[in-house]
């Protein structure tokens, strides 16, 4: 009999996870969500508090068997999908599948940890938790978005565009914020301008860059080169004079951490990575890397 069973998204994370505990622990894979909305129709209950029906996602229904005949012979069950909402979900589905039974077990546990180290590993299993209801909640706002938009405006397109267009909670505001974005560029009317600059040298290094930014107390707005030669000509042979000097103290923040999107931004601007090789290596990250002795 084994004491504890836990369960993970990847085979890879549950071998590493198992190499950390013993042998007093059995380690399973659900790769990924076990639940989803089915896709034959809505299954959001939109008069009834936006309600939705999850099914158990086509091809699962084997491994769930798989899992729930581990946690038969388990007292303990421990949780230990991704430390989001989309782990927070699939650890809640699982949950629901594996209740307690008459004698109460197994117990049911949530574990969460920030990267896969022993030590890591060790600390949370000290201090499990429960599935966090507001997260799940998170996950299942953002899944129900994905469906209303989706399932409602994608086949409109289809009909008013072309058929295999798709819509989506994050592309179709995306998209428009685009849109306006052209119109305000294709609407702008080209205007040109020029600027004064002035190297001036005093007694003593360095020479001052001056830029002209008014005249008798206006803004200047210089239009074209015949109105820019015509002030050079009157500024040449001046005398200049520094009238004020201020210090000022800046403060400069560090640039924050990477989120996905700016993980891959960064990824694809600077080593010309496509988003899948990006997120393949961050996830081989998160996991660890074996380095040898």
């Amino acid at each position: 009999m084994s004491k504890s069973l836990v369960i993970v998204e990847s085979p890879a994370k549950a071998k590493t996870i198992g190499k950390y505990l013993g042998k007093g622990y059995a380690v399973k894979a659900s790769l990924g969500h076990i639940k989803d909305l089915p896709k034959k129709d809505l299954a959001v209950d939109v008069d009834n508090g936006f309600e939705p029906t999850y099914d158990v996602i086509e091809g699962k229904r084997k491994l769930i068997q798989e899992i729930k005949q581990a946690a038969k012979d388990a007292e303990s069950v421990y949780l230990a999908a991704d430390p989001d909402r989309e782990g927070e979900a699939i650890c809640a589905h699982l949950a629901e599948e594996l209740r307690p039974r008459k004698n109460g077990r197994p117990q049911i546990y949530r574990v969460m940890f920030n990267e896969i180290t022993k030590p890591a590993i060790l600390k949370a299993f000290e201090h499990p938790g429960e599935v966090n209801p507001n997260l799940v909640n998170a996950q299942q706002a953002r899944r129900v978005l994905d469906r209303l938009v989706g399932y409602k405006i994608s086949p409109l397109l289809w009909d008013k565009v072309r058929r295999g267009l798709s819509a989506g909670r994050v592309q179709t505001v995306a998209l428009r914020l685009i849109v306006e974005r052209e119109r305000l560029i294709r609407e702008f009317v080209k205007r040109e301008y020029w600027t004064i600059d002035a190297h001036l040298s005093a007694r003593k290094p360095p020479t001052i860059v001056a830029r002209l930014m008014r005249k008798n107390g206006e803004a200047v707005d210089i239009g074209d080169q015949a109105a820019a030669d015509a002030l050079v000509a009157a500024l040449n042979g001046a005398e200049y004079t520094v009238e004020s000097v201020e210090t000022r103290e800046k403060r400069r923040n560090p640039v924050p951490p990477f989120i996905t999107s700016t993980l891959q931004q960064e990824a694809s601007r600077k080593l010309r990575f496509s988003v899948k090789r990006t997120m393949m290596l961050a996830q081989r990250l998160y996991e660890g890397v074996e380095l040898g002795k």
